[in-house]
């Protein structure tokens, strides 16, 4: 594996802090019912569009999950492809919880607002409101489980394709800032359950979330 400069390092720790608050982001759900139109492709089916509205509804009854997760980020600066894996739990309307546990113990937790962050025994606290350019990265998925529409319509623009069993959502940033450090955000899924979510970077790098099984009580 390559070892780039320390500057370099450096320089890559805050988008990969944004990435991380998009992972700890997955579970914290909006598409909702909202009353901002989505947009879409102009062949979409009606079948889709049932489909579409019938997920938002079972995606916002929602109000708890457990789960595991593997995460793989791909980055042009690291001959291989970081691996991590995980828990995550999330508490409707705006809690979630990223547990880390390989290959290093990390705690993320994002509730009401506010990011806190621990890690080798340093605990870090912030406000979004601090952190602006992390606040699409927050909503792209904290919305998909809360079922808010208007938050998402905010900065992406939304595409729907497949059925209820089996649905991708392509999320493609509106907002200037964000257009230059992601591409489009891709989510899968089956029915209430989110499967995978891939963030493709504008200078191609690629981050791949995939949610495993819930966890036992």
């Amino acid at each position: 594996m390559r070892r780039p400069p320390v500057a370099g390092l450096r320089a890559r720790r805050r988008p990969l802090f944004r990435r991380a608050l998009l992972g700890c982001a997955v579970l914290s759900g909006a598409l909702a019912v909202g009353g901002h139109p989505l947009a879409s492709r102009a062949a979409e089916s009606a079948d889709e569009t049932a489909a579409f509205e019938q997920l938002l509804k079972l995606l916002a009854e929602r109000r708890h999950d457990h789960v595991t997760f593997t995460e793989v980020q791909q980055l042009a600066i690291l001959d291989q492809p970081l691996h991590s894996s995980g828990e995550l739990l999330y508490d409707a309307p705006d809690r979630l919880e990223k547990r880390t546990r390989e290959p290093r113990r990390e705690d993320l937790v994002l509730e009401h607002g506010m990011l806190s962050v621990e890690r080798d025994h340093h605990h870090r606290s912030v406000s979004l409101r601090d952190f602006p350019q992390a606040v699409p990265f927050v909503e792209s998925l904290r919305a998909t489980l809360a079922g808010d529409r208007a938050a998402l319509a905010r900065y992406f623009t939304v595409q729907f394709s497949g059925t209820l069993g089996h649905w991708t959502l392509e999320l493609t940033p509106t907002d200037a800032t964000l257009k230059r450090s992601v591409r489009n955000i891709l989510i899968t899924g089956e029915t209430d359950r989110i499967r995978t979510v891939q963030i493709r970077h504008s200078d191609g790098d690629t981050s791949t979330l995939t949610i495993g099984p819930e966890v036992a009580p």
